[in-house]
C-alpha cells in the first residue's frame, strides 16, 4: 500500500499593512535625503574653503556681500539684543532682590550674553534674515537658469557667489554678535536700574564675574555658526527645483536647517570651550 503524503501546513505570511510600508519607505527616502544633505554641503565647504585659501574670488564681490548681508542684518540682531537683554535683566533683578543677591545681576548677564545669548540669538537673527536672502537669491539664479549662464561662460558659481557670501558671514557675523553683546548689555543695565538695582553695582559685578575669555568664547561660536549659516544657505539655493515655489522650500529649509544646525554646533562648542574660561 502506497505511503500517501501528509501536507504540511505552511506558516501563514504576515501581510503588511500599506500604511506601515509608507512610514517605512517615508524613513528610508528621509534617510537617503539626510545623506544626500550632508555630503553636498560638505562638498560644498571643501570647495568654498579651497576658494579661500587661493583667493580666487573679487573683493568687489565681499565688500558688496558684508553690506547685503552684513549690515543690513543689524537692525533684527540688535531688535533681539534690547529685548532679550532687557527681559533677562527684569527677571534676573527680581530674582535677585528677593534673595539679596543683588551684587551678582550685572555678572550674571554679561556672562551669559557674552557666552550664549549674543553669539546664539544673533546666529538665528542672522540665518532668519541673510541666510533666508542667500538661498532666496542662488534658488533664483538656479531656476531662472543663471547659474547654467555662469558655466557656459566657465565662470565657477563657487568663486563668483559662494566664497564672497560665506566670507562676508564669517567676517560680519563676529562684529554683529560684539555689537549686540554690547546694546544687550546696555538695555540689561538699564531694566535692572528700573528694578532697583545701582548702576555702578551693576558694573562692579560685571568687571568681578565676566572676562575677556567669555567674549572670546562667544565669538568663536559667531564664527562657526556664519560659517554654518552661510554654507547651508549657499547649498539650499544651489539645490533648488521646482520654479518659484522651489525656491520657498528651499528658503524655508534653508532657515529650519540653520536653527537646527546652530543649537547643535552649540552644545558641541559650549562643552568644548568651558575649559578656556
Amino acid at each position: 500500500m502506497a505511503n500517501e503524503s501528509v501536507p504540511q501546513n505552511s506558516p501563514p505570511r504576515k501581510r503588511v499593512s500599506p500604511r506601515r510600508a509608507a512610514s517605512v519607505q517615508s524613513s528610508g527616502e528621509a534617510l537617503l535625503d539626510s545623506i544626500r544633505f550632508f555630503s553636498h554641503t560638505l562638498t560644498l565647504a571643501g570647495q568654498t574653503l579651497s576658494t579661500l585659501l587661493t583667493g580666487r574670488f573679487a573683493l568687489r564681490d565681499l565688500l558688496q556681500q558684508m553690506s547685503s548681508i552684513g549690515v543690513d542684518a543689524a537692525g533684527i540682531v540688535l531688535i533681539m539684543a534690547i529685548t532679550s537683554g532687557s527681559v533677562f535683566a527684569l527677571y534676573t533683578a527680581s530674582l535677585a532682590s528677593s534673595m539679596g543677591f543683588t551684587e551678582i545681576v550685572g555678572g550674571t548677564l554679561a556672562y551669559a550674553f557674552f557666552n550664549e545669548l549674543g553669539p546664539v540669538l544673533g546666529g538665528i537673527a542672522y540665518a532668519a534674515r541673510s541666510g533666508a536672502a542667500i538661498s532666496a537669491e542662488i534658488g533664483t539664479m538656479v531656476v531662472t537658469e543663471q547659474i547654467d549662464a555662469l558655466r557656459a561662460m566657465a565662470v565657477s558659481p563657487i568663486r563668483y557667489l559662494v566664497a564672497p557670501k560665506v566670507l562676508a558671514a564669517v567676517i560680519m557675523l563676529p562684529l554683529l554678535t560684539t555689537l549686540a553683546d554690547v546694546v544687550g548689555l546696555g538695555a540689561g543695565m538699564l531694566s535692572s536700574s528700573m528694578n532697583g538695582i545701582p548702576t555702578a553695582s551693576f558694573m562692579a559685578s560685571v568687571y568681578k564675574y565676566a572676562n575677556a575669555s567669555d567674549l572670546t568664547n562667544g565669538l568663536i561660536k559667531s564664527v562657526v555658526f556664519a560659517f554654518l549659516i552661510a554654507i547651508v544657505a549657499c547649498q539650499q539655493g544651489l539645490s533648488t527645483k521646482g520654479g518659484a515655489t522651489g525656491v520657498g522650500r528651499s528658503t524655508t529649509r534653508s532657515v529650519v536647517l540653520c536653527v537646527m544646525l546652530i543649537t547643535i554646533a552649540d552644545v558641541f562648542l559650549a562643552n568644548l570651550l568651558k575649559h578656556h574660561r
